[in-house]
This record gives structure tokens, sequence and C-alpha cells, in this order.
């Protein structure tokens, strides 16, 4: 795995450019409709990837620079830009003409709830400051990771809240559920939740 310097060099220079083209050549053929996500969750902080944190300029460029490739060769794709929902994301927006979607990521992890609330918290009130700070760029809004782990008590509600249409969300269109265990562990030593809905160890 590349540094997160190596990566940015790397693109900024057009090393991955090849690669690009022929992913989005492939992406052409397509018959279903599709749309491109690409580097997202750019403004966190916490090391989970390695395009994250870049000076906002640098990240734009890149960004911008690979959806130029994928308009070119697959003009058809829909672009998705798609922070985690953190202060500061604001920064790595690319420009209207560059966001088709602006996807979100949203989980609910009890025993994390637990610690950095007090108490369990509801896909509304985890998805608020997300779309709160997206909302005034006026484009479709998606959940596009979306994963619950606790006891029944707590997972019940997400699963009814997720599929609602409120006035509080009015621009929410989708919700992708992220349908496996998370690669990464979570802070306060919580390790890697499962996120699937069916598991093969049970």
């Amino acid at each position: 795995r590349l540094t997160s310097d190596e990566l940015r060099r790397k693109i900024l220079q057009g090393g991955y450019d090849e690669n690009m083209h022929a992913i989005a050549r492939m992406v052409s053929q397509m018959k279903s409709p599709v749309i491109i996500r690409w580097g997202q969750e750019m403004e966190d902080k916490s090391g989970r990837f390695s395009w994250s944190g870049w000076a906002p300029n640098d990240y734009i460029t890149a960004y911008r620079h690979m959806m130029d490739i994928v308009r070119k060769e697959a003009p058809n794709a829909k672009l998705m830009w798609s922070p985690k929902g953190e202060d500061g994301l604001q920064a790595y927006y690319p420009g209207d003409n560059y966001v088709d979607f602006v996807g979100l990521s949203v989980f609910g992890l009890e025993a994390f709830d637990k610690i950095e609330h007090g108490g369990p918290w509801t896909f509304g009130q985890s998805l608020k400051k997300g779309y709160s700070l997206v909302e005034k760029y006026n484009k479709p809004i998606w959940v596009a990771e979306l994963g619950y782990e606790g006891n029944d008590a707590y997972i019940k509600p997400w699963m009814n809240d997720v599929t609602l249409k409120t006035t509080e969300f009015p621009k929410l269109e989708e919700v992708v559920y992220f349908n496996d265990k998370d690669v990464h562990p979570w802070p306060h030593n919580l390790g890697k939740p499962d996120w699937r809905v069916v598991r093969n160890d049970q």
C-alpha cells in the first residue's frame, strides 16, 4: 500500500490514468446505469484511507482529473462525490459540474454510541450533521454506505427509519447497505464491526 503522499503524487502525475481509462471503457459498455464514486470520505482524519486528509486543492485536482477521464470514456456515467459527513468537507467540494450525486456514510454501532453519546443514536441523528453540511449543494443525496450493529432494540428502529421518506431529509433519495464486515477497527478498541445482514457464522 502506498503512503498517502506517494499516492497523491502518483495520481497527480498521471500514474493511474491508464487504469482509469481502462475502467471507464468497461463502464461505457455496461447496459445498466453506472455511478462512479471515487475517493470517498476525503475529509476523514483517522487514516482509514490513503487519499483522506490531502490538501483540498490536491484532492480537487485529482478528483477532477479522474472524472474528466470517466466523462471522456463513459459519458453516460454519473458522478458521486462522497464525503464522510464531517466538518471540513466543504473545502473538498469539486464544483457542481463534477457532482451528479452526493453520497454520505452513515453507520450505527451500539457500543460506540454508548461511549460517544451516552446512549443509542437513531439513523436520523447519525445522518443529520452530514446532511446539513451538503444540502446546500442542491444535489440528490444518497447514503452511499449504511450499516448498523447492536441488539434487536437498537437495530429495529434503524431498519424502519432508513426506509422512510421524511420532511427532515427531503433531498435524501437512496440508501445503500454495506453488507460486509468492516475492514478497519473502530475507536475505543471496539474492533471491526460486522455489518452483514445474514452472517455465515450464525
